[in-house]
């Protein structure tokens, strides 16, 4: 394949980034957001996907995880496969006033891969890296629960609900996801 980006060891915790085609702003919609959350929510009953931290912003998704039992390129394969299909299902549902020209985007992008068969909706690269260090651990989850301030959405990471931040800073899982304190 020949990506820059790698899991290379199965058992590793890692820092993970995905983004839609084009950083197409899809995650504006409460809707869209719930299904991502939804989806996660099942990678981590069903498939063994452990989250440290996460953020789900306006076009990407940042992660630290690991996968208890599966191969964590699987599960992620998996979840943006089994998402990208629902996405684009609900982005053609009426209503959804911005499908007009995020359905164009979408569909040149599948055109120019032939892994898909009309669509695509997530960049095909995920950015990996391995976590190595507890400093570098701390510094990922900074970076994560900072994205929605420096974009300007909350004033505070913990006032951001779309992510770990509460979990984080409140010392408690009060957040919308299952989270693995680093230490535990």
């Amino acid at each position: 394949m020949g990506h820059k980006y790698a899991i290379t060891d199965k058992a590793g915790v890692y820092f993970i980034t995905f983004a839609t085609v084009g950083w197409i702003d899809v995650f504006t919609r409460k809707h869209y957001r719930d299904l991502l959350l939804d989806n996660l929510r099942y990678c981590q009953q069903h498939k063994g996907l452990v989250l440290y931290a996460w953020c789900i912003m306006s076009n990407h998704v940042h992660l630290v995880a690991e996968a208890k039992e599966q191969n964590l390129s699987d599960i992620l394969r998996g979840f943006k496969s089994y998402t990208a299909k629902l996405l684009l299902t609900a982005i053609q549902q009426p209503g959804e006033s911005r499908k007009e020209w995020m359905l164009p985007l979408f569909r040149a992008a599948g055109k120019d891969n032939s892994n898909n068969t009309t669509y695509q909706f997530w960049q095909q690269d995920n950015h990996y890296k391995e976590v190595h260090s507890q400093a570098f651990a701390f510094q990922k989850f900074d970076y994560i629960h900072n994205n929605p301030v420096e974009a300007g959405l909350v004033d505070r990471a913990e006032d951001y609900p779309y992510s770990s931040a509460r979990d984080h800073y409140y010392g408690k899982r009060c957040g919308l996801l299952e989270v693995k304190f680093w230490d535990e």
